[in-house]
């Protein structure tokens, strides 16, 4: 129907296990939600307070944009239908969480669900933000810098409208994502698109007129086109980068742990946990780490890289891969 996520149940877990771990959790969802809305309050707040300390500012903006991207991943669960089992509730708050971002989730839905039935396929639309990697250490810092400075910050906002074009070789055709869909989803991807230009149009109006103007886009708008580009480069290449056998998410995802402070900034809502949610996309965040712990005790995760962040940056900030190694993301890779 151009709208299903599919499991990959290459190493099946007991259905009954699968059954439990996909229920929905509609307070634990809601907590996820209110916890960040909370952070980014009291972020907002404290800067206000304190307006124009400067080391105030570059705290609250460092803080504030962990959380939109929070929110991002928030709006990610609502993507897979995971947050509530209410669909139009499910949605209402996915689209929230998205549109103070400047995002469509019915979009990024499109977009998504193609990454995942795709994964470094040539219709993977992500492929050209993670791929091709190891490609050296000063590649990657001038990159993840270029995305502090808010110079890429447009390339994002055109895939998450539906801007990123895949090319089909067999046809030699560029395929949008939003071409691979139902109707039903194409057209709820569009509405949504407008809504969001409409709310952030009224947005910058509305604290234009109030006199509010630069805190908003100091406090809100700078994060996003700094703070937020950056996070999402890493996580993705963290969560893709340096695999070199595509042929299942066992081997083509990874998993990332850490300490509590970095999963909170950097791989927030369990995130980190890639694998596995590669593998059941039914399963919601919260349920993520027992899902681990399951295929863990069944040794389905053997041959899967599942490992501290650290050893992943010894990864994707090595030095070029061999020639011939990766060969399948390279053509992309250049794209990013």
């Amino acid at each position: 129907m151009g709208d299903e996520f599919k499991n990959d149940y290459r190493q099946a877990l007991p259905r009954e296990i699968v059954q439990q771990l996909t229920r929905r959790n509609a307070w634990r969802a809601s907590a996820a939600i209110l916890h960040d809305l909370v952070v980014l309050a009291a972020a907002i707040g404290a800067a206000l307070w304190l307006w124009p300390n400067p080391l105030a500012i570059g705290v609250a903006v460092l803080v504030i944009g962990t959380r939109q991207h929070a929110l991002f991943v928030i709006a990610h669960e609502s993507a897979h239908y995971l947050l509530f089992d209410n669909r139009r509730l499910n949605d209402l708050a996915g689209r929230g969480c998205a549109m103070l971002q400047g995002l469509s989730m019915c979009t990024y839905r499109v977009i998504h669900r193609l990454h995942h039935n795709n994964l470094y396929g040539e219709l993977d639309p992500d492929t050209a933000l993670h791929g091709g990697y190891p490609r050296g250490k000063a590649y990657l810092v001038k990159k993840l810098l270029k995305d502090l400075s808010g110079f890429t910050a447009w390339k994002t906002y055109a895939y998450f409208l539906g801007g990123a074009p895949a090319l089909n070789t067999s046809t030699n055709v560029a395929l949008r994502p939003l071409d691979d869909t139902s109707e039903k989803l194409r057209n709820e991807a569009s509405s949504d698109r407008n809504l969001v230009v409409v709310f952030h149009v009224a947005l910058l109006a509305l604290f234009a007129w109030s006199g509010y103007l630069v805190q908003y886009l100091v406090l809100w708008i700078l994060p996003l086109v700094t703070v937020v580009q950056a996070i999402l480069r890493l996580r993705a290449i963290a969560e893709h980068g340096a695999t070199t056998d595509f042929s299942s998410p066992l081997t083509a995802a990874r998993t990332n742990l850490g300490p509590a402070w970095l999963r909170w900034a950097l791989f927030p809502h369990n995130v980190g946990y890639h694998i596995e949610h590669h593998l059941y996309a039914s399963v919601p965040q919260y349920n993520l780490p027992a899902l681990h712990a399951e295929m863990e005790s069944r040794g389905m995760l053997q041959g899967a890289e599942v490992i501290a962040f650290r050893a992943t940056l010894g990864k994707i900030f090595a030095e070029r891969a061999a020639r011939g190694a990766g060969t399948g993301t390279a053509r992309t890779a250049r794209a990013a």
